[in-house]
């Protein structure tokens, strides 16, 4: 019986303070952690994932794996361009919201007398791609904690 009364008095002093972390502080840091950078349940950072996503919409996709953080489109004719494609591969690094998290990689063709031939593709558009991704990715972050 003594025992058991301990048992429960020792529950209550644990529990009673416990129960004051519910009060307004608490929502302000669960809101706070909801935009945390490694909020995820894939195995890359979520923004990133969705920013890329979001920046390679006109492309048709080939190939995602959330939990690698890889993503290929398949070749992309530009309507203005026709004698040109772009191929373009997204890879997210890291679960935090980093600069360096992200990698975009590209293959450019020309169309040469009716055969698609390699050209070099500048690293001012990959780096132009990485810059958009982080960007969007930022107002994502950005936003979840805003609402």
């Amino acid at each position: 019986m003594i025992r058991s009364l301990r048992t429960a008095l020792m529950v209550a002093a644990i529990a009673l303070p416990l129960a004051a972390c519910g009060g307004r502080g608490g929502n302000a840091v669960a809101k706070t952690d909801l935009a945390a950078s490694k909020v995820t349940t894939i195995g890359v950072n979520a923004y990133l994932w969705r920013a890329s996503l979001d920046t390679l919409s006109f492309m048709p996709l080939l190939q995602t794996d959330s939990n690698g953080g890889v993503i290929v489109t398949d070749w992309y004719v530009n309507p203005q361009v026709p004698s040109e494609r772009m191929k373009v591969t997204v890879s997210i690094l890291d679960q935090d919201l980093r600069a360096d998290a992200v990698r975009v990689a590209a293959l450019r063709e020309v169309n040469r007398g009716g055969q698609w031939v390699s050209a070099p593709v500048t690293a001012a558009t990959t780096q132009k791609l990485e810059d958009v991704i982080l960007t969007r990715a930022r107002d994502l972050r950005r936003a979840s904690i805003a609402g």
